[in-house]
């Protein structure tokens, strides 16, 4: 059986990317616990396509 929690998967898609007009996207998945953190997560993740660390936020 599954557990039950508060722990949720998320997607989270790099802000940089969208506004450079380059063909693609760069998005992670990832979880976090929405008890915790209820806001909408912002971390810094490598980009491939731009070669380099940009802000990556949730999406959804």
């Amino acid at each position: 059986m599954a557990k039950k929690g508060n722990r949720v998967q998320i997607i989270l898609e790099c802000t940089e990317h969208k506004e450079s007009g380059l063909p693609g996207t760069s998005r992670y998945i990832s979880t976090k616990n929405k008890k915790n953190t209820p806001e909408r997560l912002e971390l810094k993740k490598f980009n491939a396509v731009m070669k380099k660390y940009t802000v990556h936020k949730e999406i959804k």
